[in-house]
């Protein structure tokens, strides 16, 4: 175990827990991580492994077959993940998401039916509330689902759903109408349970294929499309429509931590193949770590690494305590993710031509980084979160 990037106060089980996955990441997932990415292979073995170890269920309470993990243990077992691949670490965020919707928001029928098959990984969950033409703006999504009796049709376009073709089952936001003058009281999520594959996977609803990323590949990301898709109101997260937006934000502000957790595990790979290759190239005589300027790059690099792992333990707990924490998860989304990338350009800098190279790890990295950018919100929509949160605690009383 090294310097960097420890969490005290730990209880035996984390700790356990944590030994265990960093030992799955060595053995399992680093030496596999570079023919599977740039072969954009699903790591199916890898997914097989994380089941057996019941990562699936680490947050789900015990009741329901889950280890009943805090969301801090989920995020430093996402935080060694992502050191090892983040797009393993994507298979199991989205997952976690929907169980955390159907934990806090779900009717007692739908986490009896659903919590117990997403504890073993036999049921594995994405959600979508992007759309082709908006990005940030939720207010504007333009998916529709119109009641008709006890089932509602729905018509549109969903984007950006990772673990579109392998999640067997996926939460949706949609508009409806609830006679609200506020659009974000027209909103509903509903659980749409499909069996893994593209094309159409239910009558009125398709995975019309994989969207071609840059980086971030072996996992899947693909749109979806609904046309006259027939959904029973059984299937309305919580059992009453018009709670969505706010159920998804919920959803997405834990989500937020797991970026932050991602970006650290980016960032300490980055930092740990920068400071081996410094050791192990010379110049003028010598090897490179031992010339200032390499020198004080590692030191900034390690710097940012621990601020970014600190920022991102404390939103954690905080959630964990039950206490508000919007501002601290979007304040540690939004320094790990920005650190993230400048850790990871730093260490391709220092590995020189060689970081230009598929032999080299770090080239992979270099396109995984920006992801987290943008990933959950981006850095913007983060400082506007952080900036109302602080005016609201700081209101002037002029």
């Amino acid at each position: 175990m090294t310097r960097l990037a420890q969490t005290a106060d730990l209880t035996d089980v984390q700790t356990e827990i944590l030994s265990t996955v960093r030992s799955f990441v060595d053995k399992e997932i680093i030496p596999r991580a570079q023919e599977l990415e740039h072969g954009d292979v699903y790591p199916t073995e890898i997914v097989e492994g994380l089941k057996e170890m019941g990562i699936f269920g680490l947050t789900i309470p015990e009741e329901f077959g889950g280890l009943g993990e805090s969301l801090l243990t989920y995020a430093l077992v996402a935080e060694e993940i992502a050191r090892g691949w983040m797009s393993v670490s994507g298979v199991i965020n989205t997952h976690f998401i929907v169980a955390h919707l159907i934990t806090q928001h779900g009717t007692p029928e739908q986490q009896a039916d659903h919590l117990p098959r997403m504890a073993t990984g036999d049921l594995r969950g994405a959600f979508s509330m992007s759309e082709p033409e908006l990005g940030s703006d939720v207010a504007a999504i333009r998916t529709k689902a119109t009641r008709d009796g006890d089932e509602y049709v729905i018509n549109g376009s969903k984007m950006w759903l990772t673990n579109g073709e392998n999640a067997t089952l996926v939460a949706f936001l949609v508009k409806t109408d609830e006679g609200s003058d506020s659009p974000y009281k027209n909103m509903t999520t509903f659980l749409v349970e499909k069996t893994p594959g593209l094309g159409e996977r239910l009558p009125g609803f398709s995975i019309p294929g994989r969207i071609d990323k840059m980086g971030y590949k072996g996992i899947d990301t693909t749109d979806a499309s609904f046309d006259g898709f027939r959904i029973g109101a059984d299937k309305v997260l919580g059992g009453q429509p018009g709670r969505g937006f706010y159920q998804m934000m919920d959803g997405v502000e834990v989500g937020r931590v797991n970026v932050a957790a991602r970006g650290c595990g980016v960032a300490i790979r980055a930092f740990e193949l920068a400071i081996e290759y410094a050791q192990q190239r010379e110049t003028f005589g010598k090897p490179i770590a031992q010339h200032q300027a390499i020198a004080f790059k590692l030191a900034e690099m390690a710097t940012k690494v621990e601020a970014a792992h600190t920022m991102m333990v404390r939103a954690a707990r905080l959630k964990d305590s039950g206490a508000r924490f919007d501002v601290e998860a979007g304040m540690a989304k939004l320094l790990a993710s920005e650190f993230a990338s400048e850790v990871t350009q730093d260490s391709f800098r220092i590995h020189g031509g060689y970081g230009y190279s598929k032999e080299y790890e770090i080239e992979r990295l270099m396109r995984e980084a920006p992801f987290l950018l943008i990933g959950e919100g981006t850095s913007e929509i983060q400082k506007t979160i952080i900036s109302r949160g602080l005016l609201k605690e700081y209101a002037s009383k002029r």
